[in-house]
């Protein structure tokens, strides 16, 4: 009896207006982690200069960053389940802040690179379990709208990251660019203490092999795609990919005996959870194939100006944040099958349509073909994270996070990299090559997701 009314008491979400300070704290964080990665990217040419490294070696301030993030999201989101998302998601607030103070502080390659293998570690600690969170602040019936918002947040701080990291070197050397965090950090510490609900999780022991074998298997394969898109030796991209299924083979085994696995085995035996993280892979490689591809194709075949395509890539994520808040409330209603199912068609129509501009194409032919884009986006991932995160167990809602951060970086990653490798099989027409193998992941995803319709809706 007094278990359930615990549950009952925690599916009605936080009271107002503690709600409130509660999602601000999650914005703020995944705010900073998201346009950390975005000013980043805009900066290297000049960190690179600074610090005296070639453009190959200043790579690894991005690469560092998304390693740690890749290799810890999920033993995070597992350590979330067993003491707590309030402490992981504020240890990985507070980490980042020392972090970002230390890549400010930084004066060799090497140094920045630690620092950001730190950095990488605090955001997973963030990333791994806010949508977790987002499940306790939020009342079961308005699930999707907290969602959404998550949604939004992340689109607004990748749109607006290349204008601040503009902005801020127009004024101020790099160093800028992570102090700026600080204060911020500090704060969000400070509200993330004061505001997120408190889980008890539970008390079985944390598996710390698991934890290792992770590390092995998601860096060896980002390696492995991250090489091939490189023009790494086969050889070896063949050897870390082997190495990846050889210990791959061994941790799923390990996990299929535990009772709250590290690696969810036990939440992709549910039809449609394993059927969202499918969909999320396929969409966010397209996406990812996309973002790479454009801006060659905007300025190598199209002719465009930086500050032109820059523009004329903003309606995607502008179109996002129109639609994410949109789709949230509609999928408390309707389901994340039909409603991905539109989005993800849209998505594929709209790079086809890219594909096919033509030589000297006018600027709203490119700009409503990049809002129907980032619309069809935004329309399926906020259901399609709602529905994966509401068919896992409440008490498992840290791992169905981390699942949910890990599908969107594989995603990504893979898309990565499967850019680079068209580019060097055809690097003339590679960038409309890419966008109609974009459109084809989209497509995938599509019907993957509306597979989702005959499933039971989740709460």
């Amino acid at each position: 009896m007094r278990q359930a009314a615990q549950q009952n008491e925690q599916e009605q979400g936080l009271p107002l207006p503690q709600r409130y300070w509660a999602i601000v704290v999650v914005a703020l964080g995944i705010t900073l982690a998201v346009l950390d990665s975005a000013i980043a990217n805009v900066a290297l040419p000049t960190i690179a200069r600074d610090l005296h490294a070639s453009a190959a070696a200043s790579i690894w301030v991005i690469n560092a960053y998304q390693l740690s993030i890749t290799i810890s999201l999920l033993p995070l989101a597992s350590l979330g389940d067993r003491i707590g998302y309030q402490r992981v998601y504020t240890a990985g607030l507070a980490l980042f802040t020392v972090a970002s103070l230390g890549c400010a502080l930084s004066s060799t390659l090497p140094m920045l690179a630690l620092a950001r293998v730190i950095q990488g570690f605090g955001a997973a600690g963030i990333m791994s379990v806010n949508t977790a969170l987002v499940r306790m602040i939020y009342p079961r019936a308005h699930l999707g709208r907290g969602i959404a918002i998550n949604a939004m947040v992340v689109a607004v701080s990748s749109a607006v990251g290349p204008t601040v990291a503009s902005a801020v070197l127009s004024v101020a050397n790099w160093p800028w660019l992570f102090a700026i965090n600080v204060p911020i950090g500090v704060a969000a510490t400070t509200g993330a203490l004061r505001a997120l609900p408190v889980n008890p999780g539970h008390e079985s022991p944390y598996d710390y092999v698991s934890a290792v074998m992770n590390a092995f298997v998601f860096g060896l394969m980002i390696f492995a795609i991250d090489g091939l898109g490189h023009g790494e030796r086969a050889g070896y991209a063949a050897a870390q990919l082997l190495g990846a299924v050889v210990v791959g083979y061994f941790f799923v085994r390990r996990q299929l005996t535990q009772a709250a696995p590290l690696l969810p085995v036990d939440l992709l035996k549910i039809p449609v959870f394993a059927l969202s993280i499918g969909t999320s892979v396929c969409s966010f490689c397209a996406q990812m194939l996309a973002f790479v591809s454009l801006p060659f194709l905007f300025q190598n075949t199209l002719g465009l100006s930086q500050v032109q395509t820059g523009l004329l890539i903003t309606p995607w994520p502008f179109a996002i944040v129109f639609a994410a808040p949109l789709s949230g409330m509609l999928s408390d209603r309707y389901s994340a099958g039909l409603l991905g199912g539109v989005g993800l068609a849209a998505l594929a129509a709209g790079l086809v349509l890219l594909a096919t501009l033509g030589a000297h194409p006018p600027p709203a032919a490119i700009v409503w073909r990049m809002a129907l884009c980032g619309a069809g986006f935004g329309i399926f991932q906020s259901p399609n994270n709602r529905t994966l995160l509401a068919s896992a167990p409440r008490e498992r809602s840290g791992g169905a996070s981390g699942m949910l951060g890990t599908a969107r970086l594989t995603g990504q990653t893979l898309g990565a990299a499967l850019v680079a490798l068209i580019f060097g099989i055809a690097p003339v027409s590679g960038p409309t090559v890419a966008l109609y193998v974009a459109a084809g992941f989209a497509a995938v995803a599509a019907v993957v997701s509306t597979l989702r319709v005959t499933q039971p809706r989740t709460a």
